[in-house]
């Protein structure tokens, strides 16, 4: 019967919402672009018999380009995570610290805290608000907790959530590009990989305690976590520093990013913010710390608080967006704004660049951005800061084929691949450190 009710809703035009008749949430496949498209297309054939509907379906991504061998923009993808990882979840790695953590679904917050210059955002220190819904956080704090997102009613159609069909872009139509600046004379040409594993041991929550620090389900979409076993939106740096990690060399650091989801799969369709489908976690992390195209590197102070891109850069803009989506084997070609369609056997590839020009003196700052900053075109740091080892994540994940996989999003943001962000902060002992930034500049790789 709510099978049959969607139906009815979606032959009046897509936009009743189900919840309006009295139905349940929409199914995940109802959620998947593709799907969506093929609907599309078939009201319009049924409207116009006669007339030939638009082609609204993706690029054929089993196709085979003659450049899939192509390996520019200087990445050289491997997976450095699979020895330290355990098959077991059960390993003593993750034993000694903590139960593995599961996603969960709170009240939601109508703001980003991947915006703190949003001037309703109670997280901007310049722009104090109420701090919303008062209760304790389970060391017995009084804490905030985030409000139901207005933009996620009840009346809201799941094939309005996004992705759409015009969100995704063959790789091969991808213009080729030079990713990162050359090395010159003076620069630091080495690298350190963290071996931190792929969140065998699940640890996922929808926090930011960088952005939003005290409020459960401050982010608004489920984040992925590798190194500190502890990080929640109550982590500090004393909690930090007393945790586990799935780091070697005793990097404590915590590193995450928002989950991809396959959008054909029936999953977390109750999730108020539109969150749907299953989670699809990478098959290969790699974080690499790299040196500046101009200059040595100076260590990062620990703790140090680190963001890159804008999960709301969809309505705010791409001022702050460093989105950079590709495929491997095809590392020449970035998509900035949309999601790639990889042929048969390539992974769908996120590479999440971090500032590297640091003020000197803080390790946050009120907009979490201006105490660190990125390189000029040249690769040269802007005068007055100094450069520390550049994060770059690289995350591949096997995808369903065609358009039906997205990014964890805010629920205005409408899945855009555009608002692809990471966080970090350094919580590496201060010899590992110093380690790091030998082999950077030594030219070595660690």
């Amino acid at each position: 019967m709510a099978a049959a009710m969607t139906a009815l809703a979606v032959a009046a035009g897509g936009l009743v919402s189900a919840a309006v008749i009295g139905v349940a949430p929409a199914r995940a496949d109802h959620c998947d672009p593709a799907q969506a498209s093929q609907d599309d297309s078939r009201r319009q054939r049924d409207r116009a018999p006669d007339q030939q509907a638009p082609d609204q379906q993706a690029p054929d991504e089993q196709g085979q380009g003659g450049d899939q061998q192509v390996q520019g923009g200087g990445i050289v993808l491997r997976d450095p995570a699979q020895s330290p990882e355990p098959e077991d979840s059960g390993d003593a790695l993750f034993r000694r610290d903590r139960s593995p953590r599961t996603p969960t679904t709170a009240p939601q917050d109508p703001q980003d805290p991947q915006d703190p210059q949003d001037p309703q955002n109670p997280q901007d220190p310049q722009n104090p608000q109420d701090p919303g819904d008062q209760s304790q956080d389970r060391r017995g704090r009084p804490t905030r907790t985030a409000s139901p997102s207005p933009t996620a009613s009840q009346d809201d159609d799941c094939k309005d959530l996004g992705p759409f069909v015009t969100d995704f872009v063959d790789i091969r139509q991808v213009q080729p590009l030079r990713l990162d600046a050359g090395i010159g004379r003076n620069g630091s040409r080495g690298t350190f990989v963290a071996q931190c594993g792929t969140n065998r041991n699940g640890h996922n929550n929808p926090d930011n305690f960088i952005v939003a620090p005290g409020v459960s389900n401050g982010a608004h979409h489920l984040h992925d976590y590798v190194g500190n076993l502890s990080t929640d939106g109550f982590s500090t740096d004393e909690s930090l520093a007393a945790a586990g990690t799935t780091c070697r060399l005793g990097d404590k650091s915590t590193y995450f990013w928002p989950v991809l989801r396959d959008r054909k799969v029936d999953a977390n369709v109750q999730d108020p913010d539109g969150n749907v489908g299953r989670v699809i976690r990478a098959g290969t992390v790699s974080l690499q710390f790299r040196g500046n195209a101009t200059s040595r590197v100076v260590a990062m102070p620990r703790f140090l608080r680190l963001i890159t891109g804008d999960a709301k850069a969809g309505t705010n803009g791409a001022a702050n967006a460093r989105a950079r989506w590709s495929c491997t084997g095809f590392t020449n070609r970035i998509s900035p704004d949309k999601y790639p369609l990889c042929p048969r056997g390539s992974q769908v590839l996120r590479i999440l660049d971090f500032p590297s020009c640091w003020d000197g003196q803080n390790t946050d700052s009120a907009n979490h951005r201006t105490h660190v900053v990125f390189p000029g075109q040249n690769g040269a740091c802007p005068q007055g800061t100094r450069a520390i080892p550049q994060l770059r994540m690289l995350l591949a994940y096997t995808v369903p084929q065609g358009p039906s996989f997205a990014v964890d999003a805010f629920p205005e943001q409408k899945h855009n691949p555009v608002t692809d962000h990471a966080d970090f902060a350094n919580v590496m002992p201060e010899r590992l450190m110093q380690f790091v930034v030998s082999c950077i500049n030594r030219g070595r790789r660690c």
